[in-house]
Order: C-alpha cells, then structure tokens, then sequence
C-alpha cells in the first residue's frame, strides 16, 4: 500500500512578490529549497494563514540567498506581498519506507531567514 505523507513544508514564509502577470508558479529562494529538499517543478500545496486562501501550484527556483518567496500567475490573485503562508510537498511512500520517515520543516522568521528545523510536529493538545 502507497501513503501519501507529507515530505517538507516552510512554515510561516512571507510573500515577498506578488506577480499577476507572469507565467505561473512560485519562486523559492533556492537556498531554502536545498534546506527543504524541494525540487524546482515540484508540485506544492500553498495555505495562505492571512486570508485562508489554499491553492496548489509548482516550485521555479528563486535567486539564492534572496528570500525571496514569489507568487505568480493566477495565484497571485490569492497571495499578496507580505502575506504568511505554509509551503508544502507531499510524496508517497511505501510502508518500508515509512519505518522511519520524518518530513523536513523549516520555520521562517518574518524576513524569510530560518528560524530553525525541525523534524517533529509538537503533539497537539486541548
């Protein structure tokens, strides 16, 4: 059996650019793509915390080391300048592989630098 798991996210990024007319996707500081282990091309979930707005797109790599987080296209319409949002790419994965598997999340500070990463997800609690 196949399991779609969560592989990565950056949690907390801000809108950096806010493109409308471009050809689509988003750009990505490829720095913190290498941190990720996100792909450019790769398909990525986008939650936008300011306005609840969730939309899919793909990853183009950004100038390393910019912080630069840019969405383009249609999806600008959903994500402006300032704006946090989660980014996040899935996989699937066989049990074998999930013996031991951990998604890689890195926490932003408000200007895109890292905060810290992280294994784990805290266990949420009432």
């Amino acid at each position: 059996m196949q399991t779609t798991m969560l592989k990565a996210k950056l949690h907390q990024a801000r809108v950096t650019h806010s493109v409308l007319n471009y050809e689509g996707s988003c750009a990505i500081d490829g720095k913190l793509l290498d941190l990720a282990g996100m792909r450019e091309f790769e398909q990525i979930q986008i939650y936008n915390i300011d306005n609840g707005q969730r939309f899919t797109t793909y990853i183009i790599r950004g100038e390393d080391g910019s912080g630069m987080i840019s969405v383009n296209g249609a999806a600008a319409r959903l994500a402006g300048v300032g704006d946090r949002i989660i980014i996040c790419t899935y996989g699937t994965y066989d049990e074998k592989e999930l013996v031991n598997f951990k998604p890689k999340m890195v926490y932003m500070n408000a200007d895109n630098t890292v905060s810290h990463t992280s294994f784990d997800i805290p266990v949420q609690v009432a």
